[in-house]
Order: C-alpha cells, then structure tokens, then sequence
C-alpha cells in the first residue's frame, strides 16, 4: 500500500488531507516541521512527501534540500500559499514533482498524488530494470586472468585512445567492449555496436556511414548511418577482420579525418565517436594474407586488450555458472537450481571451445531439462570429454594451421599475456620471459604487436 507524510503546520490542512487520502487507500502519518519530517523520513520510508512551504524554523525549501543531500527518493509535492507561486517554482528547479496551491483542492491534490505515485512506480521500474541490464553486463570472476582484465579496462576508459580487443569466439569482447563505455567520459552518449560479420559487404558502408535517398535501388529515404548515430559516443566494430578491403579504407578516412560522406552524398559530416573494436583472427597473419590493412590496424591498436580462453581461468567458472543460472531461473519465474561438488569438477574439466557463450547455453539447457533442484556430474553427461583440453589447446580439432603458424601463434599471444601482466613495461616484460630488451623488441614488431604509440617507447618519452 502506498505511504504518504504531509507536512504542515495547520492542524485543519493535515486533518482534512489525512482523511482524504485515506479513504483512497492510502496509508497517513503526518507531522507538522521541517524538522520531524527528516527525523521521520530518517526512520521510515515513504512514496510521496507533501510538504508545505511556510512553516516555523525549517521552512519547506529548506527541507526539500536536505532530502536530496540525503538522497531520499520519494516524490515530493509542495504546498504553496497565494502569492508563493515562486518559491514553488524554485522548489519544481529543486526536483520537487509538482506543487498545490491554498486553499487546497481536495481532488486536485489526491489527482497529484496520484500522478506522483505513478512516476514514482516508473522510477523504481526503471532502475530495477537497469539493475538487471547492469548485471548482464558484469565481468563475473575472481581469476588473476579476469584482474589483469579488469585493470587494463580501467586503465583504457577514462581515456579516449581506440582499443582493439581480441580473443576467440565466446569470450565475452562485447561485454568488455561495454564496461570500456561504461568507465568511459562518454557513458552518457550512445553505445553503437556494429557485426561486421553480420552485414553484407554490399550494405556495410551504407550501414557505418549511411546513405541519401536515391543513392542506389531501395534508397527511398536519408538513412544515418552508425558513425553519425555514435556521434558523442562509442562505436563498437565487431569482428573487425571481416570487414571487406574497400570498406577498411574507408573507415580509415574516418578515423584519420574524423568526417565521413554518406553513401551517395556529398556533405562532409562531422563525427566524434570514440572507436572499439574486437576481433577472434590473428591480423597480423590477415595483414600477411592481404586481407587485412597495416595502416588500419595500427590505428586500431592504440590500447590492445586481451580476453582470456575460459580454459584459463578454470576458477571462475562456478561463478559463471551459479551467475547464469540466477540469471535464466529470474528469466524463466523458476527457482534457480543448485550445482552438486562433482558437476562443478565436470563443468571445470571440459575445455569449452565455445568459451562463456557455451557456458551459458549449457546452463540453460540444464535449467530447463533438469527436473530437480540439484545438479549433478550425471547431468552433465551430454558434454563431449573428447573435447576436453589443457590450458593452451582449445579443443581436440584437426590442426589448420602449419607448425611454424601455430608456434608463432603460441609466442604472440604469450607475449600479450606477459606485457598486460606488467601492464606494458617492457623492461620488466623481457625480464619475465628471460629475454633481452631489445630482442622482445624484434619479436613485437615481427608479430604487429607495436602500436602506433612504438616510436615513443623506443624513444623513452
């Protein structure tokens, strides 16, 4: 049942608003200073406050400030006299929701409390709803691979230099991707994501840049496109190395200039959109192949980010899954199950090719086709323990690749693991890996590892 406080310091006012509010099922109390509202609102915790403006000592203004010091969220109406239609317009500034004029309009006021009651039920719906947005997006594990995570998209955020991060499918690029915005100076401008992969190649640039009417069959009208959509933002390039060479130069343009045509047009337009963007292809190896620009790349990789396998990072993998599993039990109205000690060591032991992603597929299914309240390793039994693997094999698969490209494969991501442990000191990097300075240089530039940034660390600036 919704609560309400009036604060007034007429007996008439509290008396004839009380009973009124009352018989509309509302519950009452009512004080009569500034004053004993904080005292009350300090031990109770109401829906709508109805506050009058001129009371002896702590007037209403007075006290609707000390509310928001306090952070106290009810929806708060003021009560004005004639001639302090002023004051509650100040009070309106000051975050109140409305304001009721003496002598009082019974049904104007329960109609205003009413409306404030409602947006009240809106604002609490909102930020349950963000809650729930929130949680979908945090980085769940205590691992020293999901630290060392956290601290370089820490360290990333704040800043406004591009980020290229990689790992293989399933590890969760978008969700870093995300926390990088959220940290960020831009987390109130937009998050645009964009699957490169996803998009065909004959509708990508009319995707990122957008198009004029006519500018080909099916052009009926302007289109903005995701860069100018981004603008103040954050756009997210997802799976960046499938994108076709003559859309990379473009976005190269972008990124050199910051303006861009739409497809069709003419007009230069502005963009100020910070770039991410994620990849599961070693570029080095697609800039190789000629699939991949050099100068594309280095523009990207101002800031790279590594994701770790979740075969590394063993540990969090029952907070993952008891994470999911609260998640989908809230999803489904079903009460979320509880894993058994050996489901946990089977869960662990399986080399999830597919990394969270699959992770969370399985504790779906098992949420679903599981019909008690427990699991246990004979639930499990639907993974293939062929697939399981050791920390650095993904899966037991044909190899595709050559020995000389799986061993250069091996060292560079080794390398990217040591520099993000010391984060990006590279002293201390050839130190750990027992090699000389200069050495682990040629190894970095030989495996595109250097950023456009590598004239400065060899330089000492």
């Amino acid at each position: 049942m919704p609560s309400i406080l009036i604060v007034d310091d007429e007996p008439g006012v509290r008396s004839a608003l009380g009973g009124v509010l009352r018989d509309e099922g509302y519950e009452v109390d009512a004080v009569d200073t500034g004053e004993a509202c904080l005292e009350r609102l300090a031990r109770l915790a109401y829906d709508v406050v109805l506050l009058d403006i001129w009371m002896p000592g702590m007037d209403g203004l007075a006290t609707l400030a000390r509310m928001r010091e306090r952070q106290i969220d009810a929806q708060v109406v003021i009560i004005s006299g004639h001639g302090n239609i002023e004051s509650a317009v100040r009070a309106i500034k000051m975050g109140a929701f409305d304001f009721v004029e003496k002598p009082l309009s019974l049904e104007k006021t329960v109609l205003v409390v009413r409306n404030a009651l409602r947006q009240r039920s809106l604002e609490v719906e909102n930020r349950a709803l963000r809650a729930r947005v929130d949680a979908q997006h945090t980085m769940i594990g205590e691992s020293y691979a999901m630290a060392q995570l956290r601290e370089q998209v820490a360290m990333a955020a704040p800043t406004n230099g591009r980020v290229l991060i990689y790992g293989e499918n399933g590890t969760g690029k978008e969700l870093v991707a995300r926390n990088i915005h959220q940290l960020s100076r831009r987390r109130a401008g937009p998050f645009v994501e964009v699957n490169c992969a996803a998009i065909p190649e004959e509708l990508i640039e009319s995707e990122l840049f957008g198009h004029v009417r006519g500018a080909f069959t099916g052009a009926v009208a302007d289109r903005r496109g995701k860069f100018e959509a981004a603008h103040g933002g954050t756009i997210f390039l997802d799976e960046i190395g499938d994108m076709s060479l003559k859309t990379q130069a473009k976005v190269l343009r972008v990124l050199q200039e910051q303006v861009m045509e739409a497809v069709g047009g003419s007009t230069r337009i502005r963009v100020d959109a910070r770039v991410l963007a994620a990849t599961n292809k070693d570029l080095t190896a697609e800039i190789r192949a000629g699939r991949f620009r050099e100068d594309l790349y280095f523009r990207l990789n101002v800031v790279p980010i590594f994701v770790p396998p979740l075969r590394d990072r063993q540990e969090d993998i029952p907070l993952l899954a008891d994470h999911f599993m609260a998640m989908l039990a809230r999803e489904y109205g079903r009460r979320p199950k509880a894993f058994d000690a050996d489901a946990i060591a089977a869960l662990q032991e399986y080399g999830w090719p597919g990394n969270v992603r699959e992770l969370r597929n399985v504790v779906e299914r098992l949420m679903i086709m599981v019909p008690g309240d427990r699991i246990s390793s004979r639930d499990l039994t639907f993974l293939d323990q062929g697939m399981t693997a050791g920390p650095d094999v993904p899966a037991r698969r044909p190899p595709t690749a050559s020995l000389h490209e799986a061993r250069d494969q091996f060292e560079r991501d080794y390398i990217l693991r040591a520099l993000a442990a010391q984060h990006g000191n590279i002293s201390r990097t050839a130190d750990v890996l027992g090699i000389e300075r200069s050495n682990l240089y040629r190894k970095m530039r030989s495996f595109g590892i250097l950023s456009s940034e590598k004239s400065k660390v060899e330089s000492g600036k």
